[in-house]
């Protein structure tokens, strides 16, 4: 199995987890409230990961925190969006409905990071074909209105 395919299998998984999460999250939000359940969330992610790097199972170095662009700790700001948008989101409209619009605005946002290379990350040309692939996109995602 190449590199590849491992790499996109796991971004399923991933995708499938995120559909989980975000009902859990949901449930959550309708039981504490929404800003109520992003603070649990973030509390319990965060415990989780200080477990891990307690006992050791990453590779990483937090000594070079202080090396890493100012911006890329905005992500940690754009995690509460996105975990809020789906607590928010799933209970009105559905975690099918919901999914795909969190996935038709991924590809659009991902498409303009790679094709101009953002936050120094390599670029990868927009093409007709990827083009084409976020109009089907978009119309799957319309399609899913109905």
């Amino acid at each position: 199995m190449t590199a590849t395919v491992v790499a996109l299998i796991i971004a399923a998984i991933a995708g499938a987890a995120m559909a989980v999460q975000g009902s859990l999250n949901s449930v959550l939000g309708k039981t504490v409230g929404q800003i109520e359940a992003t603070l649990v969330v973030h509390i319990i992610g965060t415990l989780v990961v200080v477990l891990l790097v307690l006992f050791k199972l990453g590779n990483g170095d937090l000594s070079k925190l202080n090396q890493a662009p100012w911006y890329v700790y905005l992500g940690g700001v754009i995690n509460v969006l996105i975990i809020y948008g789906v607590v928010a989101s799933i209970p009105r409209v559905g975690v099918a409905l919901a999914t795909t619009a969190i996935i038709v605005g991924q590809v659009s946002t991902a498409l303009v990071i790679d094709h101009f290379g953002l936050f120094g990350l390599e670029k990868v040309c927009f093409t007709w074909y990827k083009c084409a692939g976020l109009i089907l996109l978009a119309v799957g995602a319309r399609l899913m209105l109905n």
